[in-house]
């Protein structure tokens, strides 16, 4: 066993595995219940329209930074929402190369349907803590995400 110095990385390293398995435990079970609904719905596309009901009108390198996707796998996806008339393109009036992402009406119809299934799992996830305690854990996450900038 390392020396005691090295308590405080391993322990962080214990928390980012048990975030990242909680993760996809939670994807996994919320794209389950997408496929009840739609099996051509996607988490990486229910995930963008969820964003952008908190964010509308932002673009998509913003999309990208949020979700953690790549360029290319970010223009693929909010193609396919495109397309399926869940959210639109409009150019940025300051600069016509900007193109900021909409929810459609369509598109916000599926987030009000979805969101409280996936409410319900982190409800669930939550179990009986606190909110103190879920307040203490956010922050705490907060920071450390921080502290990588």
């Amino acid at each position: 066993m390392p020396a005691k110095h090295n308590t405080i990385s391993e322990l962080a390293l214990e928390l980012g595995l048990a975030m990242g398995e909680m993760k996809n435990r939670l994807r996994q079970k919320i794209q389950a219940k997408i496929n009840e609904y739609d099996p051509d719905l996607s988490f990486e596309l229910i995930e963008i329209m969820g964003l952008l009901s908190r964010n509308d009108g932002i673009n998509q390198q913003e999309i990208g930074i949020k979700v953690s996707k790549d360029k290319s796998s970010i223009t693929y996806l909010i193609n396919s929402l495109v397309k399926r008339e869940f959210v639109q393109r409009i150019e940025n009036k300051n600069d016509r190369r900007n193109k900021q992402i909409y929810l459609t009406d369509k598109g916000k119809q599926i987030v009000e349907t979805v969101y409280p299934w996936a409410l319900e799992l982190y409800e669930k996830a939550a179990g009986d803590f606190s909110e103190n305690e879920i307040k203490n854990a956010l922050l705490l996450v907060k920071k450390m995400t921080t502290n990588l900038e």
